[in-house]
């Protein structure tokens, strides 16, 4: 199930530079059970293992490293370790949890689905914001991405391609945003859980995330390959519409 639900949503997800974990996670909670706040390590440990697939294959596509990468990281590696203290000592509880996640992934949904592409696309080579716009925007999907364990390129993407930048610059940059990011959360989370009494909640299921993660890698590659055969509204409209329910379903829980 673990290995299923990796490969399925990083097939949907990696050609517009998103992990999948984002949408993993109501599987982990509801299927697999993993407990909060476990869940977010896991998620981290997932997005290490599963991206290099779709990198690897972007590497033939397109250059994977540029100046937007750099400015991504500036702001998303110290966001996430904010995240994870954030998620570890303010948001532990599954209710609270559900209820953020779903908060997180309506207005994504519906951004994805109500936004038209550009008529005038921004220039490859050119940043959509300034250096310091983009740098704050990193740092808050950070945070995010510390909090819910997804790396940040389920937010990076859709901001970056919404202002004008193509797809075929945002994902690679994006990608190699998440996977640095997630290794930096999953390392701020393994501190914490060794240095704190209840660190054995914070530690990762690591079968799941690795039998997951071994999913994600070969749908990352195979939805990267299928990149340039893809259009960009019907991904974004898949992607919109994953969002919105996954929102519903973890609202429902939640209320229960």
């Amino acid at each position: 199930m673990s290995f299923v639900a990796g490969l399925g949503v990083a097939v949907l997800t990696a050609p517009v530079g998103v992990s999948g974990a984002v949408f993993l996670l109501p599987v982990q909670l509801s299927v697999l059970q993993v407990p909060s706040p476990a869940v977010t390590p896991t998620n981290l440990l997932f997005n290490i293992v599963a991206i290099p697939g779709a990198l690897l294959r972007l590497r033939t596509q397109a250059p994977l490293r540029n100046a937007l990468t750099t400015v991504l990281l500036i702001g998303t590696v110290p966001g996430v370790v904010l995240g994870a203290v954030i998620r570890v000592f303010l948001i532990p509880g599954p209710q609270v949890f559900r209820l953020s996640v779903a908060g997180f992934l309506l207005p994504l949904g519906i951004w994805l689905l109500v936004q038209r592409n550009p008529n005038a696309p921004t220039p490859s080579h050119r940043l959509p914001l300034s250096h310091t716009a983009t740098t704050a925007v990193a740092l808050a999907v950070g945070v995010i991405g510390g909090i819910y364990g997804i790396g940040g390129g389920s937010l990076l993407s859709p901001i970056l391609v919404g202002r004008g930048l193509p797809v075929a610059t945002v994902a690679p940059a994006t990608l190699i945003c998440t996977f640095i990011t997630s290794a930096a959360g999953a390392f701020t989370y393994l501190i914490l859980a060794i240095t704190t009494a209840a660190g054995h909640h914070i530690v990762p299921n690591w079968t799941i995330g690795l039998i997951a993660g071994a999913g994600g890698l070969v749908g990352g590659y195979l939805g990267a390959r299928a990149q340039p055969h893809l259009p960009e509204r019907a991904l974004r409209t898949g992607l919109g519409v994953t969002a919105i329910a996954t929102a519903a379903l973890y609202v429902i829980e939640a209320l229960q």
